[in-house]
């Protein structure tokens, strides 16, 4: 049972010493479950057939309905977003360098590291959180062979203004589209721009199937070298035809992926519900701005992102974050510090933040709050209300934080 909060009494935070407003902890990203019964049934199905992976029915299925969700001709499900974008860039024969947001999950750079292909780590809009295409313009030298773009909180990046660029320099377009599953862009479904677009089904994101993703594409030869290529090279049995590695995605992943497909609109339904909730509740807390959404498009509502002005809330982001952490509410801070302070590439590349002033900044107050299935109304209100309170009593807040014992 959750402990109500006095509104406004600062002597009632955990942080200083009362009982946490949550009993369990309240995760950013904590899964969404599908419909038991049928995903069961469909388990059953998959052990009577003795069909456990090497595209199977429910895989071939998925791929189906993706592609007549997203409207294209291919979305070709892979056991992992990160495997996908490799698959993607060497399919696509990248090479040399790449232009990518350091704002980003670390997996971005990483799938261009891992093939010794260099990121060159590009600024973002502080408005929107994406990359920025007047900056991507500047990066670009002899040695670049493509651009990829992330379509950061599933709010698209400005897809003309990259297309027009990657088509005049000559230049390979691709999106890491993790979060942007159910999204569009001028009314077109997010999959279908680009040379391709990678999807992710993970755990915790909020059509999950368990592990897994999806390489989109309307480019019918790299799909053809993607199919390859995720199973080993495989053109028949024993016929090896192309270098590969194993992205196939097995028949219980794409089983929980159906089955969450068949719920998408309810799914997206709480994430709306729960947006709209935080509005409400945050919407007159001057120092705490919350990322908003364009609702003329289609939009899966997957994070509840703030920012906070430090200088107006009296703490810093780390202290809000130590405070909600205190209530058990297991607040995160995407994406610090970004890809260009992880390594390798903070050692192959010390002074990357002197071009990368927007993602230095908003790394240091971004918080991303709970939201999802396990998450109702009455639990942001409860959470909106620790903040509120907290933000309004800055000074005690510190004082409580300082005589905590190390950790």
């Amino acid at each position: 049972m959750n402990t109500p909060k006095p509104s406004g009494d600062v002597s009632q935070l955990a942080i200083c010493g009362g009982a946490p407003a949550f009993a369990q902890p309240l995760h950013v990203g904590r899964p969404n479950i599908a419909d038991r019964e049928r995903l069961f049934a469909r388990f059953n199905d998959m052990l009577d057939r003795r069909w456990l992976s090497n595209n199977g029915p429910f895989v071939q299925e998925f791929e189906r309905r993706l592609c007549a969700l997203i409207g294209v001709r291919h979305c070709i499900p892979v056991c992992n977003a990160t495997v996908g974008l490799e698959i993607a860039i060497r399919a696509a024969q990248l090479h040399g360098e790449v232009i990518v947001p350091s704002y980003t999950f670390v997996a971005t750079a990483h799938a261009l590291q891992w093939q010794e292909i260099t990121p060159v780590f590009c600024d973002v809009d502080e408005r929107t959180h994406n990359i920025d295409p007047a900056l991507v313009e500047r990066l670009i030298t002899p040695r670049t062979t493509g651009i990829i773009g992330t379509h950061v909180w599933g709010r698209p990046c400005p897809i003309d203004a990259l297309t027009e660029i990657s088509q005049r320099r000559g230049l390979t377009l691709m999106f890491d589209a993790a979060h942007a599953f159910a999204c569009s862009y001028g009314g077109r479904m997010i999959g279908g721009f680009g040379r391709a677009e990678v999807f992710s089904f993970h755990a915790t994101k909020f059509l999950n199937s368990f592990e897994g993703g999806a390489i989109a594409t309307n480019d019918d030869a790299l799909a053809a070298r993607i199919r390859l290529m995720k199973n080993f090279g495989f053109a028949g049995f024993d016929k090896v035809v192309f270098i590969g590695t194993n992205g196939k995605m097995t028949e219980v992943c794409a089983a929980m992926g159906l089955t969450s497909l068949e719920g998408l609109e309810s799914l997206v339904e709480v994430n709306r519900r729960n947006y709209h909730a935080y509005v409400r509740a945050l919407d007159s807390v001057p120092s705490v701005t919350l990322l908003r959404y364009d609702e003329s498009e289609r939009s899966n509502f997957q994070y509840i992102v703030i920012e906070l002005d430090a200088v107006r809330a009296g703490l810093s982001r780390d202290e809000v974050v130590a405070v909600l952490h205190a209530e058990n509410v297991i607040a995160r801070r995407y994406f610090w510090p970004g890809c260009h302070r992880m390594e390798p590439y903070r050692s192959y590349f010390p002074h990357a933040g002197l071009l990368l002033g927007n993602t230095e900044r908003m790394s240091e107050r971004v918080i991303v709050l709970p939201t999802g299935t396990a998450v109702t109304p009455e639990d942001v209100d409860k959470l909106c209300g620790v903040l509120r309170t907290a933000l309004a009593s800055p000074e005690p807040v510190r004082q409580a934080l300082a005589a905590r014992p190390a950790a």
